[in-house]
């Protein structure tokens, strides 16, 4: 079955539910398990966001909240997870970019169940993956 499981999650309450169901197929199916975010990047000079001198950190410490039900929940389960923070770019790309690099077999993933016009003004990161991704993908509710 799976070997290598890829969790995005975004810390969200509309993630929690992938994480979990990614931490309990992992450990029923004996998987590896990877955890990927991604966070802003870094704006250049010229903006105000750039500014900031504490952007960097906060970045930071956005990724590390938005990982840390997914390492409270394998902790719980007596899960090993890996994660990676990714900086920038468009998160469909770079959930496609770890998962092929990585090797992963399963790509699971929340979803926030935006539909009509919020649906397609904001676009779905979910939908993004599911049209372009050659892996298969798990999506939680």
């Amino acid at each position: 079955m799976f070997r290598h499981i890829l969790v995005a999650t975004d810390g969200s309450r509309h993630a929690l539910p992938a994480v979990r169901q990614a931490v309990m197929l992992a450990r029923s199916l004996g998987a590896r398990l990877t955890g990927i975010t991604v966070v802003a990047a870094y704006a250049p000079a010229t903006t105000a966001l750039s500014a900031l001198r504490g952007f960097p950190a906060a970045a930071r410490r956005e990724a590390q909240r938005a990982l840390k039900d997914l390492y409270d929940e394998a902790r719980a389960a007596k899960v090993r997870v890996t994660a990676a923070t990714v900086t920038g770019g468009e998160p469909w790309k770079a959930i496609l970019l770890a998962a092929r690099s990585r090797k992963c077999d399963l790509i699971v993933m929340g979803s926030h169940g935006r539909k009509g016009l919020a649906g397609v003004l904001l676009g779905s990161e979910v939908a993004k993956v599911l049209t372009r991704s050659s892996t298969p993908v798990l999506v939680c509710r």
